[in-house]
């Protein structure tokens, strides 16, 4: 092999490895022996484990980052739904490596790891603010957005720690939680509200945002009323 191409074997090997283990329980022989090579072998390549580590996060950031790559069709619910079924893959296909890159680990130092997560926490902001088609994204809107890309994260971490929600339920789930946080904030603000109000126009009864309303309409009876006093002021009950 060429350089070039031994070395990504060796990335792939690694980042394999680090998917089914927690990384500091993989040892360069186990990297070597998968690759069929030396250990000295994997020292000529990269000059330790720390270096290989990074090597295989970069490209597990890289490969989840393009999980979030969606095309511009159709209803915005039924993308997410899409999105958050590709990032559920990876999580579960990677698990400890994705818990490493998101929490970090012992070899990569925090700077290290910080950067490569804030990598892909700003393609996935960068592409639902695309998919809302929005070019200057106001103050709340970057607010949402950025906070339900950290709910995804940590709920899929959560999950990783038993799986004891249906994968499928959470998906859709996460995709309510958009909806709902994107509801709220229009609520307080007229420009939220023209953004969210043009993307449900767009959205189908059948699709996660219809099911979501269906879903909150058979809990109304059960909600208890609002006492006028409570509503905020200039609103009437």
């Amino acid at each position: 092999m060429g350089v070039d191409e031994r070395r990504q074997q060796l990335i792939g090997v690694a980042l394999d490895l680090f998917s089914r283990r927690s990384p500091e329980d993989v040892s360069i022989d186990e990297i070597a022996a998968a690759a069929g090579i030396s250990r000295p072998l994997v020292y000529h390549y990269f000059p330790g484990k720390q270096s290989l580590y990074e090597a295989a996060l970069r490209r597990a950031a890289d490969e989840l980052a393009a999980r979030f790559l969606e095309p511009l069709e159709g209803p915005l619910g039924a993308r997410l739904l899409r999105v958050m079924g590709r990032f559920f893959d990876f999580v579960d296909e990677h698990g400890p490596g994705f818990s490493a890159l998101m929490r970090g680990g012992p070899a990569v130092g925090s700077s290290t790891a910080n950067a490569m997560i804030d990598g892909v926490r700003q393609a996935a902001y960068e592409q639902i603010i695309t998919h809302l088609g929005v070019e200057v994204p106001p103050a709340r809107l970057e607010l949402v957005v950025r906070s339900w890309v950290s709910l995804a994260e940590s709920t899929a971490l959560i999950w990783l720690d038993g799986r004891r929600i249906p994968r499928a339920e959470l998906e859709m789930q996460l995709v309510h939680d958009f909806a709902a946080l994107a509801a709220v904030s229009a609520a307080y603000d007229q420009e939220m509200a023209g953004i969210v109000l043009r993307a449900l126009s767009q959205e189908p009864a059948e699709g996660p945002f219809g099911d979501l309303l269906a879903r909150l309409a058979a809990l109304a009876p059960a909600a208890p009323a609002v006492p006028a006093q409570r509503l905020p002021s200039g609103n009437t009950p």
